[in-house]
């Protein structure tokens, strides 16, 4: 398949060689002149942009997670998003040592507390116990999600819209 593609491009290059590229520069093909570009397209908007100091936002991938007792949780490795794109829950690489023995796991966005965040160095606090994490389902990609949330606040997802 990559070969044939390969020939498809040697063979449209050899076409359009010197010649026809000095046409193209002129505006004609072969003696056929091409079209003006469309003046009814209007130029495309610059895009917004939002200055976010340094003190106010960092970034969470790779994050320790401690628990309120100051237990060591995990590090958050990946964040889990709905349809709309708002942000859910996070995925938790949870116990072992060094990579090895641990799991993931999901809990909900709203059982972690970014506050005392303020460099690299700092922890996010999750509102969940060292056990209560240790029970949760392992998290696997393409299986259902199970999210582990803080008491009385997890939010069924409707996945029938």
């Amino acid at each position: 398949m990559r070969i044939g593609i390969l020939i498809l491009f040697l063979i449209a290059g050899l076409a359009g060689g010197p010649a026809a590229s000095a046409a193209d520069d002129a505006g004609t093909t072969q003696g056929t002149r091409t079209a003006p570009p469309d003046a009814t397209k209007e130029p495309v908007p610059p895009p917004s942009v939002t200055v976010i100091g340094a003190r106010d936002a960092h970034g969470i991938l790779g994050r320790e997670v401690r628990s309120a007792a100051n237990e060591g949780m995990g590090r958050i490795v990946d964040a889990i998003v709905d349809r709309e794109g708002n942000v859910r829950a996070a995925v938790i690489d949870f116990g072992g040592f060094l990579g090895v023995g641990s799991r993931k796991i999901v809990v909900e966005w709203s059982a972690l507390r970014f506050g005392g965040v303020s460099n690299k160095r700092d922890s996010i606090t999750l509102e969940l116990t060292k056990a209560q994490v240790s029970a949760a389902p392992e998290y696997k990609e393409d299986a259902p999600v199970i999210v582990l949330g803080a008491a009385g606040r997890l939010q069924p997802w409707d996945f029938d819209k």
